[in-house]
């Protein structure tokens, strides 16, 4: 009798143990981007090729040198990285830490031509290159002969 009465004993206080007082939340403050300087990019993490990469925090009327290359071209139509499609024709290019959606100037330093392209995608995954532009914006800045040439990127509004 002694054991049942200790076990149900038992019992009842671990059932007590797992419930407890409810949290109460704090309410959650309304963010916009009007509240942010019009020039500062949120600052967000990625998830690309199953690692975080995280997106760093960009100012517009930055300049950034760099090797660029002509991306390989998917199957045309095929998905990219913002829930937006892949086509030839767009002047579209991937980054590796831009937010998605940003917009950026890209020059070549040879020519002095320029296109403004849209962050579309992740990459390029290779050392010393930092942007892929499509064929249409590649097209526009004059580097399809090369396939890789030297840029100045501005990140724009």
């Amino acid at each position: 009798m002694q054991i049942r009465l200790l076990t149900a004993a038992f019992a009842l206080t671990l059932l007590a143990a797992c419930s407890g007082p409810t949290a109460t939340r704090a309410p959650m403050e309304s963010s916009s981007r009007a509240d942010a300087p019009a020039e500062v990019r949120s600052h967000r993490a990625s998830l690309t090729h199953r690692t975080t990469r995280a997106v760093r925090t960009v100012r517009a009327g930055r300049h950034e040198p760099s090797a660029r290359r002509e991306a390989s071209a998917p199957s045309e139509g095929g998905s990219v990285g913002v829930a937006s499609y892949y086509g030839a024709t767009g002047l579209t290019a991937a980054h590796r830490s831009l937010p998605m959606g940003t917009r950026v100037r890209v020059t070549n330093t040879a020519n002095g031509r320029s296109v403004v392209v849209r962050i579309n995608d992740r990459g390029p995954f290779i050392r010393g290159r930092s942007i892929d532009l499509s064929h249409s914006a590649a097209q526009a800045v004059g580097m399809t002969q090369a396939g890789v040439a030297k840029v100045r990127m501005e990140v724009l509004q």
